[in-house]
């Protein structure tokens, strides 16, 4: 093959088609030589073409190529000094994916070349290995950023009235009997009418999709015939996952993607991505050299500072992507914008998100990270979720994200649970986890919304088994039941696992009920993890990361239809009355022209709560009075938005108890519309007046409802 060359330029990075040829640009300041390397098809094993780059501008050596086209594979040899004291690994010997790649061509074939030192040497990572990683590693690909979005635009739904659903891109469809199973598990089954109409109807606003950044399966799951299933190992920021592709590798995996997002968007549901930034699939100094340890090793990773041989490691994974470095920064940022600008994806979840803002060994909530986001015209504008904690010291900082930022609530998943198992002491915090959490963001003039409210996600139990086991059970993992969280801070409702007992198994119904009311009645964004409305199980498995098979996957013949309805009616509940997703604060106040508070917390006697009962360790239960006249709220044109009022009583004691109604200036005549022990949300027509007494049951919730022309003024 004869390749004309030409110098090219050193931006942007990455490999870009501009119609009639490709700038190849990459970043690797401490190279001494860098080779592109071509190949005609994904079964070469050896390159058509070497093209030796002449041409460095600053850290960035590029070259320009008339004659290439979309769909081109490609690799890089990078050269330099391997001195992995000093925190140089460089190994031409190795075939590096591009750190800039738009695709991927396929996984990795573990083998003993794709380690930049010799397996089994004693010397271990300090040894230096000959063979040629090229057979074994998957090739970047050249992709035509050109596509028909048809005038696509973004939902922009505001965040207070966003309900977020957490999906793992097959595990959603792999088993679904209405969709072609030629595509089930890939991006066209997300965007398949099926899945579309049915997020649609339970009321979802945005999908949050499970990595769908090309990551790798470490090759000691691979030994075990295990694999990587949730993707929190990313080696290809740029890159879809080509393992959810029906279309092809060679970049169709690009435009299928596309479509996927044009087609929510069609429907006003929006694309968030679960990004994982904070480390790479290539692991410690005993890890591969895939790319960016190829590439430039010191310059992407925090290493030990007074021994460069090894790896900070924030993040239990091996590493930790050096966020302090320009160009790494830059590349996050670059790989951030991708997917807005040019994938059209809605906002992003950060994994691990208090790793990024690490400066030394403190987390530094100003940190660079955060500053460029905030100033960045185009990412500052998109849903910005972090998952505020790592693993390092001080590194949970739930509540600590600056402005504009929302948070998975931590907190509020541990509260809920604590109080519907019926721990004592939890009565306050209660309150304040359902009304938003103002102990955690109101001080920064944050709002509500800055807490993402969750009783369950993707790492740890489903919401059935968290109500049926007491213990996990991850044998299947193959580590002796040693991984995943120890303690379920929840309740078996009296039985470990699957059991015939009626009363059981309508407790465990109930409970799922109280779980699933709590999360969509509280004021902040509530996130509900795929399956969880259907009862999935996973039988126990708190950390099935590696389970890519009928543990993980949606069973929608084995459905819980009765509780996917109550799921869908109390979405539709909370969607059709703004008071249940306030964008303020409540603020405990009479409201000017009403006379009453915007809220009010009560007794079972009818009373108002007090200090005294809120710091009782048996009290464990209260009803809320919340005022649909005192939303302080206004509409797109400046209206006042009026709600009806509710009065929620919870009841997490294992007895029932009787609750006397609020007094008439709260309400004269209320309906009762929801009972979690039982399925059906309605409104019965059962009058109650004010003073009446009612009986809840034992762990349960009852919700009134008080249409606002009744209100006593």
């Amino acid at each position: 093959m004869n390749i004309t060359v030409y110098p090219g330029s050193p931006y942007p990075l990455g490999a870009t088609w501009d119609g009639e040829g490709v700038n190849f640009a990459l970043y690797a300041d401490n190279a001494t030589g860098v080779e592109l390397c071509l190949f005609n098809t994904t079964e070469d094993e050896t390159e058509a073409v070497k093209i030796k780059i002449s041409e460095r501008t600053h850290q960035v050596w590029h070259v320009y190529l008339p004659e290439i086209k979309p769909g081109q594979l490609y690799g890089y040899r990078v050269y330099g000094p391997f001195e992995p004291e000093n925190g140089h690994r460089f190994n031409p010997n190795k075939l590096l994916i591009d750190p800039y790649a738009k695709a991927i061509s396929g996984t990795i074939n573990w083998h003993d070349s794709l380690f930049a030192y010799k397996v089994g040497d004693p010397k271990e990572d300090l040894s230096f290995s000959e063979l040629d990683s090229a057979p074994f590693i998957p090739c970047s690909v050249v992709v035509d950023p050109t596509f028909d979005w048809q005038g696509d635009k973004p939902p922009k739904v505001p965040y207070h009235k966003s309900i977020i659903y957490e999906a793992h891109v097959k595990g959603l469809t792999k088993l679904h009997p209405d969709i072609p199973e030629e595509i089930r598990g890939t991006y066209a089954a997300i965007g398949h009418p099926v899945t579309i109409n049915y997020l649609k109807e339970l009321g979802i606003t945005a999908i949050e999709l499970m990595p769908v950044h090309h990551f790798i399966t470490d090759r000691h799951l691979t030994e075990k015939g295990l694999t990587n299933y949730w993707g929190y190992n990313s080696i290809g920021f740029f890159a879809p996952d080509v393992r959810y592709s029906s279309s092809g590798t060679l970049g169709e995996q690009v435009v299928e993607f596309k479509n996927m997002v044009k087609e929510l968007h069609k429907a006003g549901i929006e694309v968030i991505l679960d990004v994982v930034y904070n480390h790479t699939g290539e692991g410690n100094q005993m890890g591969p050299t895939l790319s960016f340890r190829g590439v430039d090793n010191s310059s992407y990773y925090r290493l030990v500072e007074d021994d460069k041989r090894f790896y900070m490691d924030y993040t239990g994974t091996g590493n930790t992507l050096n966020a302090m470095m320009p160009p790494v920064l830059r590349l996050i940022m670059d790989s951030l914008r991708y997917w807005i600008l040019e994938m059209h994806v809605d906002g992003f979840r950060f994994d691990l998100a208090a790793t990024l803002a690490r400066e030394l060994h403190e987390v530094d909530r100003l940190g660079s990270f955060f500053d460029i986001i905030h100033q960045d015209p185009v990412i500052s504008q998109v849903k910005l979720i972090a998952e505020p904690w790592d693993i390092g010291e001080g590194g949970y900082l739930v509540g600590k994200f600056p402005p504009g930022w929302a948070e998975w609530n931590g907190k509020y998943r541990d509260c809920i649970r604590d109080y519907w198992r019926g721990e004592g002491g939890t009565l306050g915090e209660f309150a304040e986890r359902f009304t938003g959490s103002s102990d955690l963001y109101r001080d920064d003039f944050r709002r509500p919304t800055a807490s993402i409210n969750f009783v369950t996600a993707h790492d740890g139990f489903t919401l059935n088994d968290l109500v049926s086991y007491n213990e996990k059970h991850n044998e299947a993992n193959g580590e002796d039941n040693n991984d995943g969280e120890s303690h379920n801070r929840s309740w078996n409702c009296g039985a470990e696992g699957p059991t015939k007992d009626n009363k059981v198994n309508e407790l465990r119904q109930r409970q799922k009920r109280n779980f699933l009311a709590t999360l969509f009645l509280s004021q902040g964004v509530p996130m509900l993890v795929a399956g969880d409305e259907l009862s999935r199980t996973q039988q126990g498995n708190n950390n099935a990361y590696c389970q890519d098979n009928e543990i993980s996957w949606l069973n929608w013949l084995t459905a819980d239809k009765e509780l996917l309805e109550f799921t869908r009616k109390v979405i539709s509940l909370r969607k059709n009355h703004p008071v249940f997703c306030r964008r303020r604060w409540f603020q405990g106040q009479p409201i000017k022209g009403v006379g009453v508070e915007d809220i009010a917390w009560f007794q079972a006697d009818g009373s108002e709560m007090d200090e005294e009962q809120w710091n009782q360790d048996h009290a464990k239960s209260l009803g809320v009075f919340l005022n649909g006249r005192g939303l302080h709220s206004v509409g797109p044109k400046g209206e006042q938005i009026i709600d009806d009022s509710f009065y929620i009583i919870f009841n997490a004691h294992h007895e029932a108890l009787d609750f006397t109604v609020p007094a008439a200036r709260y309400g004269t005549h209320w309906t009762r519309i929801l009972d979690t022990c039982c399925y059906d949300i309605s409104d019965k027509k059962e009058g109650i007046e004010a003073g009446k007494t009612i009986q809840v049951e034992g762990r349960s919730i009852i919700m009134l409802h008080h249409p606002t022309s009744k209100l006593v003024e």
